[in-house]
């Protein structure tokens, strides 16, 4: 910058000064705001009778739970159930029945998305997809199984009311209600493979980072993030008492 002529010495150096705070301040931006974690609830209580992991559940605990939170019953039987299951086969995820809730909730209601109901044995029906992943408005997956998941067969979508993309279902197919037939519309089976898919990629979810890792890589977007985590801190704190 050429300054006015006449300007002494002093005059230079306050000018100097002037223009470095003015390029200081511009330079400056807000820190970004830290993504949210939900805490993860304790290990839910056993003494069920019933079969599969599900069936492990305290179902008076799920209940009551239930009237607490406002999340159908199976559901919560079936968050709970894939909490239980991820405790015993990796131990050191510590991923709460909650964050399982959030994510069911931000993904289909809870199974309810489109009208769909979860019957007596925990499968939705309908059946629940998501839009077809195209690369239009979404991201791009060609098809990865003949359309035996999806029903379709010329790109993938997501399954089920857990909405996991058929890739990921046949990495992790699980029975959580111990039918013994995996079926990714069946909230408890989709739930043990979403957790199951989060523990292994997020080293743990106890910690803020490691519980963003094993949301980030379910849904990468913040805004996705921050629903997830806002329905399961709610939730959390809503069944706190049991």
């Amino acid at each position: 910058m050429v300054l006015p002529a006449g300007r002494d010495g002093m005059g230079r150096v306050k000018t100097a000064l002037a223009l470095l705070g003015v390029l200081l301040l511009a330079g400056c931006t807000a820190a970004p705001a830290a993504l949210p974690y939900a805490e993860q609830a304790p290990p839910p209580p056993t003494g069920g009778t019933g079969e599969g992991y599900t069936g492990m559940v305290d179902p008076a605990w799920a209940q009551r739970v239930a009237e607490a939170t406002g999340i159908p019953r199976l559901a919560v039987l079936a968050y709970a159930g894939a909490a239980i299951r991820a405790a015993e086969v990796y131990p050191d995820c510590g991923i709460g029945w909650n964050t399982l809730a959030g994510i069911g909730l931000v993904e289909s209601d809870h199974g309810s998305f489109g009208g769909s109901t979860i019957g007596d044995d925990f499968t939705v029906t309908p059946p629940i997809y998501g839009v077809v992943l195209d690369g239009g408005d979404t991201e791009h997956i060609p098809d990865s199984d003949g359309g035996a998941y999806d029903g379709i067969s010329d790109y993938d979508r997501a399954i089920g009311p857990m909405q996991l993309i058929p890739q990921t279902w046949e990495s992790w197919p699980s029975d959580g209600d111990g039918d013994g037939n995996p079926d990714p519309q069946n909230i408890a089976d989709s739930a043990i493979a979403a957790a199951n898919h989060m523990c292994r990629a997020s080293g743990g979810m106890t910690t803020p980072d490691g519980w963003r890792a094993g949301i980030a890589a379910y849904n990468s977007g913040d805004d996705y993030l921050t629903k997830v985590a806002d329905a399961a801190q709610r939730y959390v704190s809503s069944a706190g008492q049991y």
